[in-house]
């Protein structure tokens, strides 16, 4: 293994038929960049599915009002079912497993505000005090909205960073007022939020809204969160809302346009049960990529031996063991293998670390990158490969006559 001269006849032989030794490299070179790359895009893809998802509430549930579709005890088809606040609390009374509930009356979303002499225009956004965390707000300072508020229908609200920039700029907003089309609120906190736009809103209690923005108590989303995050579980609450409201607003219970129903916890699993199928589809690729790399090293290395027969059989008969031939013809191997396979990961990562400074990540597609153990694993599992590429032509090196290898010198 470290006999010096054994090592310096490996490189001599490489320098010797350098275009051989690159072709050979440059296929397991392109096999572990391409499995790099694959990986990447898949983690890509699970991770722009996770920030879909994992800026709100995974285990939640929606519930909002539609349009009849079918007719039922003598109703007519068509009629618009109006979610109001009676039934946010029967949902709440009579649904078990509820662990965060909230719900929103939209008005007019895009409204303008000012402050001092600072103008902008963004989304109000009413809600119950679970919603911070149904949305996952963090608050940065002041609070949220509570449930003193919410009885009181006071006037107060929390705003994301960007309305801060806009209105306030430098200054402290808590405790200030801002006009939202003649309506003044008291800023009582200051959030931010991982989800895409969600900054770009101010929060107010719903009961709130209602009064000023002539909502009466309808409601146009409710929105809950699940104690037990078992797909089963979350099923069974979603039956249960719409029996429960289609008693109480005498609709069919299997009429599926009468009130929208979205269920995350459904639509996470299956997004992420394609996604689990694409990565095991970029295994399967980027490993037959590899084998096919290993088995262009092991064609190669026949070839060696083949050229090679006459010099193996005068070691032999010079004393050469059986064991320095398989040696011999198998580090050769390791070696092409393991600077092949090594470049091949540089050049991956290379290539993410690029396109991460570039900035590929999109709304579906955010930070492709591959686990170094991956990496190195996938190095030591080339040169494994390489290994076992080099044993064959190595054993029947090994096995080579002199009489035979020498019969045409």
């Amino acid at each position: 293994m470290f006999d010096r001269d054994k090592w310096q006849e490996i490189f001599a032989t490489m320098r010797k038929n350098k275009l051989r030794t690159i072709l050979t490299a440059l296929s397991v070179m392109w096999g572990t960049f391409i499995l790099i790359i694959l990986l990447a895009s898949g983690n890509g893809l699970k991770n722009g599915a996770d920030s879909q998802f994992k800026s709100d509430a995974i285990n939640s549930i929606w519930i909002d009002g539609g349009q009849t579709s079918l007719a039922y005890k003598g109703m007519k088809v068509g009629r618009t079912i109006q979610l109001t606040n009676e039934d946010v609390k029967d949902i709440k009374q009579k649904i078990g497993n509820i662990d965060k509930l909230s719900s929103v009356y939209q008005g007019r979303m895009n409204r303008v505000m000012k402050y001092k002499k600072e103008t902008g225009s963004f989304t109000v956004r009413s809600c119950m005090p679970d919603h911070k965390f149904l949305e996952k707000a963090e608050i940065i300072s002041g609070r949220f909205v509570d449930q003193l508020d919410f009885d009181e229908c006071r006037k107060v609200c929390a705003i994301g960073v960007p309305v801060k920039e806009a209105l306030f700029k430098n200054e402290d907003p808590i405790g200030k007022y801002i006009n939202v089309e003649g309506v003044s609120f008291k800023v009582i906190g200051l959030f931010t939020d991982p989800g895409r736009g969600d900054n770009e809103r101010i929060y107010i209690p719903l009961t709130t809204s209602q009064k000023c923005y002539n909502g009466k108590n309808n409601v146009n989303v409710i929105w809950l969160s699940t104690e037990n995050s078992a797909v089963e579980v979350s099923e069974k609450m979603v039956t249960e809302i719409q029996s429960m409201l289609a008693a109480r607003h005498v609709f069919n219970p299997m009429d599926p346009s009468a009130v929208g129903v979205r269920n995350n916890t459904v639509e996470y699993v299956k997004i992420m049960n394609v996604l689990s199928g694409i990565n095991i589809f970029v295994w399967i690729i980027g490993i037959f990529t590899l084998i096919a790399g290993v088995v262009g090293v092991s064609n190669i290395m026949m070839i060696v031996v083949k050229e090679r027969t006459k010099e193996i059989g005068i070691r032999k008969a010079l004393g050469a063991t059986p064991a320095s031939i398989v040696s011999l013809v198998i580090m050769e191997s390791v070696v092409v293998t393991f600077i092949a396979g090594s470049l091949g990961v540089i050049l991956g990562m290379l290539v993410l670390f690029i396109a991460q400074k570039i900035g590929i990540d999109s709304e579906y597609f955010k930070d492709p990158n591959v686990d170094l153990t991956i990496a190195f694993s996938a190095v030591i599992t080339i040169v494994v490969a390489g290994a076992i590429a080099g044993l064959i032509p190595s054993i029947r090196a090994s096995a080579i006559q002199p009489v035979v290898a020498l019969r045409d010198l």
